[in-house]
């Protein structure tokens, strides 16, 4: 059994099988906490993200609304360690999910709980990604489903979400300006909003990263994770994932911690704005323009948490111009074979570019994350 507890303040739910969204006293983020630890023999299963069930928050029989998400490729690439400056590179390959991105696990996890709930429906504002794996999870669920997103959005990943049945909404602006329009109509609908981090159970997805980055390690962790950050989900449900195997017992208790690194667009990155300025939180970003649309989030409702773990993990936030993220880019599909994101890129090139400023170490092992599929981004 698991219980909701405010990631800012003492508030818990101590039945967290109940609908949940934002703490109701301080209006932050709420993190799902277990009863008990989970066993590391309790992880089993073919390679998917479902080998860690028992340490995700389903009730006994209860049906997962699955597509086969998870147990993405972690591919070493000593050429490219060469290339950025460190001793070794991993590449964690989320673009061949279901739905072509990251997304798919988080989705997963909130429209599970969505149907088990009951819930007349769901909705979301979308940079891009997020809109697809809801209209993919929620056909698969049977819930009705609808998403805003900006006009900028790629159009290959519009007509995904279209493909799937969704209520495409689009307006002018930035995924800002689509979470206005979502919080309106959950409350005029009925339907719920799963928006990054308005509830509890996306970032529990997407903590399947991290336990499976350490098993796919040999159970240890690398000296580094950079992972592109646009609303924090990812990187906040890997930090809760190490803390987890951890405190399990799945990994050494004395197994050192990577340090917890963002890359964001120069043109959108209020989190790195505040981190370099030593703020709990962070001010929402003014004009956001960036190609990578996964990053375009100028307000993020898990500043808090993101900046957290980047303080706790002993992290490092950078700032990725727009040519810098596309020769990253194409660096990284040209030398792997990997169908790179723009987001991915970004990700590449902030390594880069901190091992060049001496603010990480030319000897460390590191872990990239390419979060989504390129093929969404061309047309």
């Amino acid at each position: 059994m698991w219980s909701l507890h405010c990631s800012v303040c003492t508030y818990s739910q101590p039945d967290g099988t109940k609908l949940a969204s934002l703490c109701p006293d301080c209006s932050q983020p709420l993190l799902v906490r277990y009863a008990a630890p989970v066993p590391k023999s309790a992880i089993t299963g073919d390679a998917s993200l479902w080998r860690y069930g028992a340490a995700l928050p389903l009730l006994a029989g209860e049906r997962a609304v699955t597509l086969g998400e998870g147990m993405t490729p972690l591919i070493e690439l000593p050429h490219l360690a060469a290339e950025i400056g460190v001793r070794r590179l991993w590449v964690k390959d989320e673009g061949i999910n279901p739905t072509a991105s990251f997304k798919a696990r988080g989705l997963m996890m909130a429209v599970t709980r969505a149907k088990a709930l009951g819930l007349s429906g769901v909705c979301v504002p979308t940079a891009g990604n997020a809109g697809i794996a809801l209209a993919a999870y929620a056909a698969a669920a049977g819930l009705p489903c609808r998403i805003y997103a900006p006009e900028t959005t790629p159009p290959p990943i519009l007509g995904s979400i279209r493909a799937f049945g969704a209520d495409l909404q689009l307006l002018p602006g930035h995924i800002g300006d689509a979470g206005k329009a979502t919080l309106t109509f959950a409350r005029e609908s009925g339907f719920f909003n799963v928006a990054t981090v308005r509830e509890p159970y996306r970032v529990e997805g997407m903590k399947t990263m991290g336990y499976e980055v350490a098993e796919q390690l040999g159970w240890r962790l690398p000296d580094a994770i950079v992972y592109p950050t646009g609303g924090g989900e990812g990187t906040i449900g890997i930090w809760k994932a190490i803390g987890e195997m951890l405190d399990w017992g799945w990994l050494p208790r004395e197994t050192p911690r990577p340090r917890m690194i963002i890359a964001q667009a120069a043109g959108c990155s209020p989190l790195v704005r505040a981190f370099r300025a030593g703020e709990e939180k962070a001010t929402p970003w003014e004009d956001p323009t960036t190609h990578a649309s996964g990053l375009r989030v100028p307000g993020p409702l898990g500043d808090r948490l993101t900046l957290r773990t980047l303080r706790e993990s002993g992290g490092e936030a950078e700032a990725v111009s727009e040519d810098a993220i596309r020769s990253g880019t194409f660096l990284l599909a040209s030398k792997s074979g990997i169908d790179a994101a723009p987001e991915g890129g970004a990700a590449l090139e902030a390594a880069r570019q901190l091992v060049a400023a001496g603010r990480l170490s030319r000897d460390a092992e590191v872990v990239v994350f390419n979060t989504g599929s390129g093929a969404s981004y061309r047309w």
